[in-house]
């Protein structure tokens, strides 16, 4: 992507100027760093070292804001599974230091000459994506995600990054292709839209692609951060939730959530009663498991999509299990831009909102334990200003 041209300089910073006095009274960044087109944008955050898990401070640099380019000042990000697999090294060899992060919110705090959605001082957010090729098909059908071009939040190779790889929301700010960039409504707060960047597209996704209506009996497999919003969001649209946990005290939060019952699998023969039921599951667990036991509660010709993903992106799927009642299996990668911006929208204005535990920067470490422990309740939200 190219840099803010010298010609456009004297009008961006004109422009910027105008909107300066209400974006300093909300505490952002200096506005006029961020318009030094042909210098690295300085920032800080935690990063992973190694596959230890444990991260440490880190002060790096971002590359200029370009033409296409918004530069955001990061209020709150908040803690995913996903990020603790990635950076132990579960999916994969990493390139160390890396940020990890993708559940991103904050206002925007500079603009490239092209960019045409947002303003300076817009509240936006970022998920799981941050640059891709326009001409990829997927990207032009709006699933962005399913593009080999497209650049994930953290890890991934970017030569514009001064690290060589896409460095994530753990930190003060961050640079992306204004198409990566969604708008977050003013009728939600910066901590709870957090964590619909991604817990919130990836369950939403296929949850409208299975074409859920009201009635529907559907069940929700794994209640973390992902499936407590699968919970809320399938009760939202009127079905009739059954949520299957190995966590027993969580039971009281998922009845409060709207779920018709809450299954505690301590034995898997505890998923026999409701064999043959369900119309759809949804399973969100990110480690091993016995898929076809799971999916023994959907009907014939039912729906089981699998969205947990454990180390080695691999999950034990036993044919004759699953042959035993036909269910179309499948698993599915978050969502594209237009239905991120969507499931944004729709749990703002219907209030489906994840619960959250805001945590200062060096608390991190501490609740990623927590998650893996299965101890969060549900997703833990960083404030940025703490790093």
């Amino acid at each position: 992507m190219s840099d803010i041209h010298d010609s456009s300089r004297r009008e961006f910073i004109s422009t910027s100027a105008l909107a300066g006095g209400s974006l300093l009274l909300g505490g952002s960044m200096n506005l006029f760093a961020a318009t030094r087109s042909a210098e690295n944008i300085k920032s800080r955050g935690y990063a992973a070292i190694d596959t230890s898990g444990a991260l440490v401070p880190w002060d790096f640099e971002r590359r200029p804001v370009g033409d296409d380019d918004v530069l955001i000042d990061i209020k709150y990000a908040s803690i995913c599974h996903s990020d603790i697999h990635q950076m132990k090294g579960h999916w994969g060899p990493q390139k160390y230091p890396q940020v990890p992060g993708h559940e991103i919110v904050g206002v925007v705090a500079a603009i490239g000459r092209n960019v045409t959605r947002f303003k300076v001082g817009d509240r936006a957010g970022v998920g799981c994506m941050v640059d891709s090729d326009p001409s990829c098909p997927s990207y032009r059908d709006g699933e962005e995600q399913y593009c080999a071009s497209t650049v994930f939040t953290y890890g991934y190779p970017q030569p514009s990054s001064p690290t060589g790889i896409s460095q994530g929301g753990y930190s003060t700010n961050i640079v992306v292709n204004e198409h990566f960039v969604v708008h977050i409504p003013g009728h939600i707060s910066f901590q709870e839209a957090a964590p619909l960047l991604c817990a919130g597209i990836t369950t939403y996704s296929p949850l409208m692609r299975f074409n859920l209506e009201a009635g529907d009996k559907v069940g929700v497999a794994g209640i973390g951060g992902l499936g407590h919003m699968a919970v809320k969001i399938a009760v939202s649209k009127g079905a009739e939730v059954y949520a299957f946990t190995t966590s027993p005290e969580k039971v009281p939060d998922i009845l409060a959530f709207g779920a018709k019952e809450a299954i505690v699998v301590d034995d898997l023969e505890k998923l026999a009663p409701l064999a043959g039921q369900l119309d759809y599951m949804i399973s969100t667990i990110p480690v091993q498991f016995d898929v076809a036991a799971y999916a023994s509660v959907v009907k014939p010709y039912g729906t089981f999509t699998q969205v947990g993903m454990p180390e080695r992106f691999e999950v034990t799927l036993s044919a004759i299990g699953l042959a035993a009642n036909r269910v179309n299996f499948n698993a599915s990668l978050i969502g594209g831009m237009k239905e991120t911006q969507e499931v944004v929208d729709y749990c703002a204005d219907n209030r489906v909102l994840p619960k959250i535990q805001v945590i200062r920067a060096e608390q991190i470490n501490d609740a990623w334990t927590s998650v893996v422990d299965k101890k969060a309740r549900y997703r833990y939200v960083i404030d940025a200003a703490t790093f």
